[in-house]
């Protein structure tokens, strides 16, 4: 059994779901609409191009969650698969993740993304487990906050090695999956990582080292 690690967002899905989220909310009138698309634009310009405020990001994508209690964001999120995340399902990401399944591995995604997001996803999906930023909830309610250290850039693998520390899994063998030069710091600790679809500094470096390149894309 090996570790198959995946990045979510634009890997195994054909969108990012955190950007997507913030298209729902303004499709829903949760949020002035016109400064938060623009924000939320502006936010996923500088994390594709690897210039993210990781911090301040979270601080403007957490703050519509403190305006509804849990029960109205089961219910948002809800609808919010079906309408925006079902529409970026790929089946050859599926058949990935059932090909490593079958082989018996221990299937991961790492995230960038809140899990009030990308949990669900990751149901869907049907993966062992996922590591993302965790929103702060206290007495069931949302302070706008998030726990611990943002799982981004190197910080994903602050966090895979803490949760190494917990199960009975090692790195010896493991995959990962990504698109995106911001998992740069974590597919170098692999012994097999994977360029999926990846953005234009990726793909460089990726075929500077020979790694592999999988497009998941119909």
């Amino acid at each position: 059994m090996a570790l198959a690690i995946f990045d979510l967002d634009n890997t195994l899905i054909a969108g990012d779901s955190d950007h997507s989220w913030g298209v729902f909310l303004v499709e829903k009138q949760l949020v002035d609409a016109d400064a938060y698309r623009i924000a939320n634009d502006r936010f996923y310009a500088d994390y594709k191009n690897g210039t993210l405020d990781i911090c301040a990001y979270l601080q403007f994508s957490l703050a519509p969650l403190t305006r509804h209690t849990q029960e109205e964001l089961q219910a948002l999120h809800a609808e919010f698969m079906a309408t925006h995340i079902e529409p970026l399902m790929l089946a050859k990401a599926e058949a990935l993740l059932r090909k490593h399944r079958e082989q018996g591995d221990h299937l991961l995604i790492i995230t960038a993304t809140n899990g009030f997001v990308t949990r669900p996803i990751a149901k869907r999906l049907g993966v062992d487990d996922i590591l993302a930023t965790d929103p702060e909830v206290i007495d069931g309610r949302h302070t706008g906050n998030f726990v611990g250290t943002p799982c981004f850039q190197a910080g994903k693998i602050t966090y895979l090695h803490e949760w190494l520390k917990s199960n009975r899994h090692s790195l010896d063998g493991a995959y990962f999956y990504s698109d995106s030069i911001n998992d740069l710091p974590l597919l170098e600790q692999v012994d097999n990582p994977v360029a999926v679809d990846p953005d234009e500094r990726l793909n460089a470096i990726a075929r500077e080292r020979n790694w592999p390149i999988l497009s998941l894309r119909d």
